[in-house]
């Protein structure tokens, strides 16, 4: 056996031993059962033609998910996995990467699993930066329960749990990864196969948490609430492409008797989008997805909107290198168990100091 090289730094400790080569070995024997149309097919698929790329034993790869639609997910993967319990797949999975440093961890969950009932777990487990890879399947509903509003609808939205409309303010599940200080977070489509596969070559390949928000398309109970950067005729002007190093600029010339259009700095403090003359070309942001400050990442996440879906941000925001939780945890047992340090004495006066009592 060998450690996994480049380009997956992040699978650093898993041991590679030949795994399948054929995404067909990656699928289970179980009947996969969504609604026709739903958008876990294509995201299901691209999983399954991206594991071989991987080069691991099935039997190091496990998938955790909590409950929804989405967490069907694990039945579905001829590898390890958990279909576990409502909003807590982060946490069970936060113990599965610290006492097996030889597996690879994701998580498969949805709007609502991770948001409301899971939100505690999921800011805590991207804070400490765990080495787990979170899928969050965004279709702004609740659809294993038939159709009610979830932590990112927009307000307003009228379902079985909001006959006059919700008064909820919706979640922007990137913001919340960065003010939580994620170490990768990023966001892509179900039906773009190819961007979305670039996107979890890249989350594999970061050593930390990596936070991957996926439009997913509902056909059932929130149809079409991705069509402005899904359909062919206005995609262009929708996507604001995230590519690290470059400009940021997007949209075709006259489409809607403008030019196309970019990412400035605005006189808030934040980002804005503006028409590109020859006069602010110069000023366009380029994006550095790298950036130890995850300022400029947060106000790109702010063009996303929030009501129904005009525009957004596609790709990487952040990509930063930080310990992780689970290989300084691994360290400090090696440490105690060795005797190398002061560790193992302080555990053992802890253990056994005055603090301890007998319980009869």
């Amino acid at each position: 056996m060998t450690a996994v090289e480049l380009p997956f730094p992040g699978l650093a400790g898993v041991p590679v031993e030949n795994g399948p080569r054929d995404r067909k070995a990656y699928a289970s024997d179980q009947e996969v059962r969504w609604c026709p149309g739903c958008g876990d097919y294509a995201i299901l698929a691209a999983m399954q033609g991206f594991l071989p790329s991987l080069g691991l034993r099935r039997e190091n790869i496990v998938f955790v998910s909590g409950i929804g639609c989405s967490s069907r997910f694990p039945y579905y993967l001829n590898t390890y996995g958990m279909h576990s319990i409502h909003g807590r797949a982060p946490a069970i999975a936060t113990g599965i990467a610290t006492a097996r440093e030889d597996l690879s961890v994701w998580v498969i969950t949805g709007d609502g699993d991770a948001l409301s009932i899971g939100g505690n777990h999921l800011i805590h487990a991207l804070r400490r930066n765990v080495n787990l890879k979170i899928l969050l399947f965004n279709n702004r509903i609740y659809g294993l329960t038939k159709g009610q509003y979830s932590p990112t609808s927009e307000a307003g939205k009228i379902t079985k749990s909001t006959p006059a409309g919700s008064v909820d303010h919706p979640f922007n599940p990137v913001s919340l990864a960065l003010g939580a200080e994620a170490t990768f977070v990023a966001r892509t489509i179900d039906s773009d196969r190819k961007h979305l596969t670039s996107v979890l070559a890249a989350a594999a390949a970061h050593r930390g948490t990596a936070l991957v928000e996926i439009y997913q398309n509902c056909p059932i109970f929130n149809d079409g609430a991705f069509d402005a950067v899904k359909d062919n005729d206005t995609r262009a002007d929708a996507i604001i492409p995230l590519v690290h190093g470059a400009p940021i600029r997007f949209g075709r010339p006259g489409s809607d008797g403008l030019g196309t259009r970019g990412v400035v700095r605005a006189a808030h403090g934040g980002v804005e989008v503006a028409v590109v003359t020859d006069d602010n070309v110069g000023d366009l942001v380029v994006h550095d997805q790298g950036s130890e400050d995850p300022t400029l990442a947060f106000a790109l996440s702010r063009l996303t909107d929030v009501g129904v879906l005009h525009q957004a941000p596609i790709g990487v925001f952040r990509s930063v290198i930080r310990p992780t939780y689970d290989d300084d945890a691994r360290r400090q047992v090696a440490v105690a168990a060795a005797g190398e340090d002061d560790l193992a004495g302080a555990l053992g006066s802890l253990l056994q100091g005055k603090d301890t009592w007998a319980v009869k």
